[in-house]
């Protein structure tokens, strides 16, 4: 998204958009390089695999669609294998690939939301907010839950990247 730089907000929202970008951008190139066995390793000894890593991403990130009120969820199937329940608690519900496809199209999906926003919309409160509450707290706008969530991913990108090491 480019945003012409004439006001503090707009500003603002694209420094936001610009790190989310960034870091979903590490994480694609990261997964990209990764085979399926690579993604079956753990980040650490007894810790989280990297395809658990992933899967818990793009649910999150799906979540993010009816959050910020820029659509329907795409796969709210894997909230219970990637939210819902540890990492090997249960068998994997998906193949690799198509949780490198769901990845993609979530973000393609938030992607194309985030275009349609103005400065002022992303302003706006997010949907887990009731308007009352809003008006008491504003800051709990779309824009605090992308630099948010954006927080989370990069935690997880850190992880992620230290696979390849």
């Amino acid at each position: 998204m480019t945003i012409p730089a004439s006001t503090p907000e707009h500003l603002f929202v694209a420094t936001a958009l610009n790190s989310w970008k960034l870091v979903t951008g590490r994480i694609d190139k990261a997964i990209a390089a990764l085979s399926d066995e690579q993604l079956q390793r753990q980040v650490a000894p007894g810790k989280n695999r990297v395809f658990y890593l992933l899967g818990h991403l793009t649910a999150i990130h799906d979540r993010l669609l009816p959050l910020l009120r820029l659509g329907e969820r795409l796969h709210p199937e894997l909230d219970e294998a990637f939210i819902s329940n540890p990492d090997r608690s249960q068998p994997d519900s998906i193949s690799p690939i198509a949780l490198k496809e769901a990845w993609s199209e979530v973000n393609r999906a938030l992607a194309t939301g985030f275009e349609t926003l103005t400065p002022q919309q992303w302003l706006e409160r997010h949907s887990a907010v009731s308007e009352e509450d809003f008006a008491k707290d504003p800051l709990r706008n779309r824009l605090s839950v992308l630099i948010s969530r954006n927080n989370h991913d990069s935690f997880h990108a850190g992880q992620i990247i230290l696979i390849r090491e």
